[in-house]
C-alpha cells in the first residue's frame, strides 16, 4: 500500500507554473449545475473506504439519494491524480493537506476540503542506523522523497531536536527505491512512510527515532472538491459525506461484516488483511463526524497550516510568490490565514456537520 506523496520537481514546476499563470489569467466561467461527477483516488490506508464504497454499492446509494452519479476513479500515481484534479479532469480528489496547498491552491485553483478523513499517527517515520536518538542524525545524509510529507516530518523532527536543516544533507530518493537505498551499508538515515517504513524497520541496526505520532494532526488526509463545482452542486458534498461516514462506520465494526469490509479494502489495495489492519493502527481515522468537525474548527488546524505553508514557502513550492501569505486559506468561523483576497484553500466543515447532526 503506497501513498506517493510528492515528486519534488513535478510538484514545484506545476505549482510554480500555475501560480504565475493565475496572476494574469481571466476568471474561469462560473460552474454549472450537473448530474455526473468524477472523484480521483490513490492507494493509501486512509483512502481505501472510497473504492470499497463504490464496490459495495454505497456510492450509488448516496448518489441516487441526491439524484446524481459519482464515478470513483483510481489513479496509479498520486501526484498525477492531483495534477488531473488541478487541470479539471476530476471534480474532487484524495490528497494531503500539504499537497492540497502546494499544488491546486498555490496554482490558483479554488479548492474546498470537505472531509478531514484522518491523520498519520505513526505511518511516517525517521530511521537511523547505529543510533538511539534523533539528535544523532546530525552530519548524516538522509534518504527521502524531497519536498514531500517525509521532508516536512524531517523538518519538524529537526526543530524538536534543536537542529537546523543545514545540520544534515538530504538525498532525494523515490518511494520505489527507498527500501533498497536504505539497505546499503553506507545509508545511515532515512525518512519513509508505510508500507516501506515497516520493511525498513526490519533492516539490521535500524531504529525509528521520530514518527508522525509525535506531531499529531499535522499530516492530514483529505477529500477536496473544486469550490465552484461544490457551490453549484451542494448535493455532491452531501453525497460524499454520506458515503464516507457510512463506510468508515462499517469498517470499524468488529463483527463479520466489518472484518469482511476491511479484507475487501486490503484486496483493493493489493495487500493482506493483516498488513492493512497494521497500517490502520497507525492511521487516526475520524470515524465520528463530530470529532472531524471539532478538529476542523480547532485553532490547532490554523497552527498546523501555518507550519505547513511556511515550510512549503521556504522550500520554494510557492513559485512566483513574495511571501508565505500569497496563498490564502479559509477556516470555519470566518477565520483566514494569508491573503484574504486570494483564498484558494478552504476548510469547509459544513458537510461533516450535516453528518454529525443527522441531516444528510
Amino acid at each position: 500500500m503506497i501513498r506517493v506523496i510528492g515528486k519534488a520537481g513535478k510538484i514545484a514546476a506545476l505549482a510554480g507554473a500555475l501560480m504565475l499563470a493565475s496572476c494574469s489569467k481571466s476568471p474561469e466561467p462560473e460552474a454549472q449545475a450537473r448530474k455526473e461527477f468524477n472523484i480521483g483516488w490513490t492507494i493509501y490506508a486512509g483512502w481505501m473506504p472510497w473504492p470499497y464504497a463504490q464496490q459495495a454499492g454505497i456510492v450509488k446509494k448516496w448518489a441516487d439519494k441526491y439524484g446524481i452519479k459519482i464515478n470513483v476513479v483510481q489513479v496509479n500515481d498520486y501526484v498525477e491524480s492531483i495534477n488531473q484534479y488541478t487541470a479539471g479532469k476530476f471534480d474532487g480528489v484524495t490528497v494531503t493537506n500539504m499537497d492540497a496547498l502546494t499544488i491546486p491552491a498555490a496554482g490558483g485553483k479554488d479548492t474546498s476540503a470537505i472531509i478531514v478523513g484522518d491523520y498519520s499517527n505513526g505511518n511516517d517515520g525517521i530511521l537511523l542506523k547505529g543510533a538511539n536518538t534523533l539528535g544523532d542524525i546530525k552530519g548524516r545524509q538522509v534518504y527521502l522523497v524531497e519536498l514531500s510529507v517525509s521532508h516536512y516530518l524531517l523538518a519538524r523532527g529537526l526543530e524538536k531536536a534543536g537542529l537546523k536543516p543545514t545540520d544534515i544533507k538530504t538525498i532525494n530518493t523515490s518511494d520505489a527505491d527507498i527500501v533498497g537505498a536504505f539497505g546499503s551499508p553506507d545509508a545511515r538515515a532515512a525518512v519513509a512512510w508505510n508500507p516501506q517504513l515497516s520493511v525498513m524497520k526490519g533492516q539490521a541496526g535500524a531504529k525509528e527515532v521520530f514518527n508522525s505520532s509525535q506531531i499529531p494532526g499535522e499530516i492530514l488526509d483529505l477529500m477536496v472538491v473544486d469550490t465552484a463545482t461544490l457551490k453549484a452542486n451542494p448535493n455532491l458534498g452531501k453525497a460524499l459525506a454520506g458515503i464516507w461516514y457510512e463506510t468508515v462506520a462499517l469498517m470499524q465494526r468488529q463483527d463479520a461484516q466489518g472484518k469482511e469490509a476491511r479484507a475487501a479494502m486490503a484486496k483493493l489495495a493489493g495487500t493482506t488483511p493483516e498488513s492493512f489492519d497494521s497500517q490502520l493502527s497507525t492511521t487516526y481515522l475520524y470515524t465520528d463526524p463530530k470529532a472531524a468537525v471539532a478538529a476542523t474548527s480547532s485553532p490547532a488546524l490554523i497552527k498546523t497550516m501555518t507550519l505547513v505553508r511556511d515550510f512549503s514557502f521556504n522550500q520554494g513550492l510557492f513559485k512566483g510568490a513574495s511571501s508565505a501569505d500569497a496563498v490564502g486559506m479559509a477556516f470555519p468561523g470566518a477565520k483566514t490565514l494569508g491573503d484574504p483576497a486570494r483564498v484558494t484553500l478552504r476548510f469547509d466543515e459544513s458537510f461533516m456537520k450535516m453528518a454529525a447532526d443527522g441531516k444528510l
